[in-house]
């Protein structure tokens, strides 16, 4: 074992397809069985369709651009990012939108063609489609318009007709925890039905029920759904010969006796070998929801998950004829004419926030910091260069230059969420300050930051200023790290790449609105006015 994962870091400290290896996680062990989670790092609601032996898999994206991510795999354990199924949610924007936008997606081939339902709580039940899952998708189209409405899933029936089910956001609408079906028109685009709700989960005592997914199998209809909260829930299997119920069930998936939180919400595959998986999330915290694999068994004529309903940590992979081991794309050396996979904003991209470059490094320009009463942070910037955590324990070091155009622009490497904490570089009259700066409470109270400064460090090159504009000033090849272990952030900076300071203290990773702790790139401008300034980042490197 020791050999295999040798040979894998040898492979991708040589290879720029390195992009596709990972140092600090890997589930496949390489005897023929993986360890849980299969993906470690934050895909939420994951949601799963088959197509031969090819598995498709996305996830939950929020506000997150762009979003609805496409994950490939040949055997359910090995995974890689392979493009977006949506560009444009909030196009009017000029701030974060927190935990809005994309709930609980669902993944669906009919036809010929891959379809993605999600539910929206502001705006409605929303549908894109494709034949290449890793190629263009069309246009968003608006099946549902309305609030409350989440974790939407259709399914066609063998007549033809397709029916859809979703579950309810509270606080758009004023209730959950019941699921609701109705007819969409055969093409999946509009409602031609009235809802009817199938199943109280209150009343039934599965409080919190909702993403439900949509299933039928050997004339039955089915909803599989988690309930119980997203911490400490379990999944809940139910049945019906009729789409419109009445449903019984049966808790199919708990924690019981392992020290597995929350094992639920996920989607059922039946692959070409005749086995049947279940993919689903355990909260991780600031680490956010990860992707689990478990098997699945039909004897009982219900679907037991696991092992006899508990989650497993390791257990045989499924079978396949793929030997590749592969991971989400994670180090980017920006090579490339574009932006990485990984790499999400907090809102809609606007060519202004960055560009990827033909000179080997990504070029990120400062934001004017957004005018929101009394908030003087990150919180609701959206130009923030981010992607998930890889994995519980990393290091992620990069190489940047900073131009500064215009007074106290500042720039760095962020671990971000509602507590976050970055080291970077603040421009002052002489030169640059190095600091940490920690929010312990971005999301409540708007804080301002809690600074630090560690060192001093004088420009590269500095202009002259003009026309009461002040002078340009550059700071070349400076070198930022941090490290994550436990929940924890420590950074350390250097001038050289090889002598390394310790920056700080040790801050707490915090988590977002619905998404755990992300980890990249912030550059912001306190002004009003004035030219913007700008990052080139080199190279960023995740390493144990």
């Amino acid at each position: 074992m020791k050999c295999i994962l040798l040979f894998l870091s040898l492979v991708c400290s040589l290879s720029v397809s390195a992009q596709y290896c990972s140092e600090v996680w890997s589930p496949d062990n390489g005897d023929g069985t993986y360890t849980n989670p299969v993906i470690n790092a934050d895909y939420s609601d994951p949601d799963v369709v088959a197509v031969g032996d090819d598995y498709y898999l996305t996830a939950s994206s929020f506000n997150c651009m762009p979003g609805l991510p496409i994950l490939h795999s040949k055997d359910l354990v090995n995974w890689e990012i392979i493009g977006h199924a949506l560009r444009s949610q909030f196009p009017d924007s000029v701030r974060t939108q927190h935990g809005m936008g994309v709930y609980a997606p669902s993944i669906r081939y009919h036809s010929g063609e891959f379809y993605i339902y999600w539910g929206d709580p502001d705006r409605g039940i929303f549908m894109v489609k494709t034949k290449d899952p890793a190629g263009e998708w069309e246009k968003p189209v608006m099946v549902v318009e309305g609030l409350g409405y989440i974790d939407t899933t259709p399914l066609w029936d063998e007549d033809g007709r397709c029916y859809l089910v979703n579950g309810w956001a509270n606080s758009r609408i004023g209730f959950n925890g019941v699921l609701t079906v109705r007819e969409l028109s055969a093409d999946g685009t509009r409602a031609i039905g009235e809802p009817c709700i199938v199943f109280d989960g209150d009343a039934t005592g599965n409080v919190t029920t909702e993403g439900p997914k949509f299933y039928k199998r050997d004339g039955w209809y089915w909803i599989l759904c988690p309930a119980g909260g997203v911490a400490g829930g379990w999944q809940l299997a139910m049945r019906s010969k009729s789409p419109y119920g009445p449903y019984e069930w049966k808790r199919v998936l708990e924690r019981g006796k392992t020290t597995m939180n929350g094992p639920h919400q996920g989607g059922w595959i039946h692959t070409k070998y005749g086995e049947d998986w279940f993919i689903h999330f355990q909260d991780k915290g600031p680490y956010g929801r990860v992707c689990h694999l478990q098997p699945v068994d039909w004897s009982s004529g219900w679907p037991v998950i696991g092992n006899a309903g508990e989650p497993y940590w390791k257990f045989r992979k499924p079978k396949s004829d793929s030997k590749t081991i592969v991971n989400p794309v994670e180090t980017d050396e920006f090579d490339s004419s574009k932006l990485g996979m990984q790499w999400q904003w907090q809102n809609d991209y606007k060519e202004s926030y960055g560009q990827a470059t033909s000179m080997g490094f990504f070029r990120l320009f400062t934001y004017a910091l957004p005018e929101l009463g009394d908030v003087s942070n990150l919180w609701y910037v959206p130009n923030m260069l981010l992607q998930k955590t890889p994995a519980d324990e990393f290091t992620a070091t990069t190489k940047l230059s900073f131009c500064s155009r215009n007074s106290d622009q500042y720039v760095g490497l962020v671990c971000m969420s509602a507590e976050y904490s970055s080291v970077g570089l603040q421009r002052t009259e002489d030169g640059y300050e190095l600091q940490i700066r920690h929010n312990p409470n971005a999301m409540r109270t708007h804080l301002t930051d809690e600074v630090l400064t560690v060192d001093t460090l004088k420009p590269t090159q500095k202009g002259t200023p003009r026309k009461g504009r002040p002078a340009e000033m550059h700071i070349k090849d400076v070198y930022l790290r941090m490290s994550i272990k436990d929940s924890k952030v420590n950074y350390a900076y250097s001038i050289d790449g090889k002598k390394w300071k310790k920056a700080g203290g040790e801050y707490a990773m915090g988590k977002g609105r619905w998404i755990g702790s992300k980890i990249g790139f912030f550059a912001v401008d306190p002004n009003k006015t004035g030219r913007k300034g700008f990052i080139d980042i080199d190279w960023f490197r995740i390493s144990r």
